[in-house]
């Protein structure tokens, strides 16, 4: 036998490119991506919708925490800008899109 043949014979009948190989290949890819779907990709868009809900939400009178990390109280709302009280003499109008939560009663 010679070595071309050799090499031909351990490759199989197909040349070991066939349909099936691809898919084999490609399976750890596809793997990866359902995990990060589940893992990265369903938890953020929950919480983006959560957001949004929080946010249409907003009232006069809501203490919330800014994502600067001011805490303050609705005073005046917008439709995209919020009024909020950080002191007694202190106002200031910030984009709705940066608060990130609502602040229980009991947080000081």
């Amino acid at each position: 036998m010679r070595l071309l043949d050799a090499v031909a014979w351990a490759q199989g009948p197909s040349g070991g490119s066939g349909s099936g190989g691809t898919w084999l290949s490609l399976l750890p890819f596809v793997l990866i991506f359902v995990i990060f779907y589940f893992l990265l990709i369903l938890p953020q868009q929950k919480r983006q919708k959560k957001l949004k809900v929080m946010l249409e939400a907003l009232k006069k009178g809501d203490k919330v925490v800014t994502s600067s990390g001011l805490w303050g109280t609705v005073t005046n709302l917008g439709k995209e800008t919020v009024t909020l009280q950080i002191a007694d003499n202190a106002k200031v109008k910030i984009q709705r899109d940066h608060i990130a939560r609502l602040r229980a009663d009991e947080e000081e």
